[in-house]
């Protein structure tokens, strides 16, 4: 199995056993059963390079309505979680002076994903935690779209934070420790 197998299938195992089984994102579930996620490794461990790929990907967008979301997967490098978040300014930004800015909007997940007003070990910082850094694509229409049909969708990250209370912050890094196993360390 190559690296970049091996990546995808990580975050997919998280995608399926934390975000959908969980309910953390609602509507994942649909877009994952038809594949109609694209899945990008970004290799590259600078930033201009990582942005045209950000650029790139919103192109891809653009010409494939089947493609309904981009997760950009960051392996080597965006570690550092201050940094991580200067580059995911940086790329909002871009998106915006590239004209996308209200057809599609940035999503954010970490390893070490901590809320502004969040202790590092608070089960809830797990929302937004992954096995790698990453940036996920959504087409705003979709979102509003979904929103429209969902009950109470202001309630989701309310609800998303007891949840990940009550499963607890040692369960909460077992999920994602399990997710970072590939399909020969599981064996």
């Amino acid at each position: 199995m190559t690296n970049k197998t091996q990546i995808i299938e990580q975050t997919k195992k998280w995608l399926s056993n934390v975000i959908i089984e969980h309910s953390i994102c609602p509507f994942a579930q649909r877009e994952f059963d038809n594949n109609r996620i694209h899945y990008e490794i970004i290799e590259s461990t600078q930033l201009e390079a990582q942005l045209e790929h950000l650029i790139l990907q919103c192109e891809a967008l653009d010409k494939d309505s089947h493609r309904e979301t981009s997760l950009l997967i960051f392996p080597s490098s965006l570690f550092e979680f201050e940094a991580y978040l200067d580059t995911l300014e940086i790329a909002t930004e871009l998106m915006a002076k590239q004209g996308y800015e209200g057809i599609y909007q940035l999503a954010s997940f970490h390893p070490k994903y901590c809320f502004a007003d969040s202790d590092s070990n608070d089960a809830s910082n797990y929302t937004n935690r992954s096995p790698y850094p990453m940036l996920h694509i959504l087409r705003e229409a979709s979102i509003e779209k979904a929103l429209i049909n969902y009950p109470d969708p202001e309630n989701i990250p309310e609800r998303n934070i007891g949840l990940t209370r009550e499963l607890g912050l040692e369960k909460m890094e077992q999920m994602l420790a399990d997710c970072q196993k590939t399909s020969d360390q599981a064996q």
